[in-house]
């Protein structure tokens, strides 16, 4: 399909973070052309705040993907993700973006004090208990009729001490058991193969090649 052609999806994402990782998975495909919010006309709002309120991943994204599609008409995507820890009983889940006590931070400053958080909780326990998981739930939204979701994991271990100068949030304190690096010290590319996030778009991505034949 040639980029005239291309089926144009709006990342519904204001870190630049997740829409870079959006589109490496994406955006090689001739068939898909990704746009951000900003090229989508969509300036910030702080409506936006009071978006991802609900319990589940599925939720969230739904509930992002379907606001931002109102508003732009065109194709959504949109994900939810988060650190599911087994000793924290799955936290932070979706209060991974919120984990930390303190909330009046925000960005590389709410990264630190996120992952400060998690290490204080779990620095009494051995490596074999801090097992957890990376998920992502993706939403493509159409506008009409049912958002299609797609899931992606990635199992691991929490780390006490960082590790790896690339990714963002929890990145540096996640081990990959097969790699035997943290997300932060995989290269994009690694990161993508292994990644929550890549795992749910390639799946979303391998949709849409099947449903539309390009």
């Amino acid at each position: 399909m040639s980029p005239s052609h291309a089926l144009t999806l709006v990342a519904a994402t204001r870190s630049p973070h997740k829409l870079d990782e959006i589109r490496r998975v994406l955006g090689k495909d001739p068939g898909l052309r990704i746009l951000s919010l900003d090229e989508a006309g969509i300036p910030f709002s702080p409506e936006e705040h009071k978006i991802e309120v609900f319990d589940t991943f599925e939720e969230n994204a739904k509930a992002k993907a379907a606001y931002f599609n109102s508003l732009c008409g065109a194709a959504t995507i949109a994900d939810d993700s988060g650190l599911e820890v087994d000793i924290l009983d799955g936290a932070p889940g979706v209060r991974s973006k919120r984990f930390a006590p303190a909330t009046d931070l925000a960005g590389e400053v709410r990264d630190r004090a996120n992952n400060e958080h998690l290490v204080k909780l779990l620095a009494s326990h051995k490596p074999h208990r801090r097992t957890g998981r990376f998920v992502c739930v993706a939403v493509l939204h159409f506008g009409m009729g049912e958002p299609l979701v797609f899931r992606g994991e990635a199992p691991g271990t929490i780390v006490l001490e960082p590790r790896g100068e690339g990714g963002f949030g929890y990145d540096p304190h996640f081990l990959d058991p097969d790699a035997g690096k943290t997300f932060a010290e995989l290269d994009p590319e690694e990161k993508d193969a292994r990644s929550h996030r890549g795992r749910a778009f390639r799946a979303l991505g391998s949709h849409l090649r099947e449903t539309l034949h390009y």
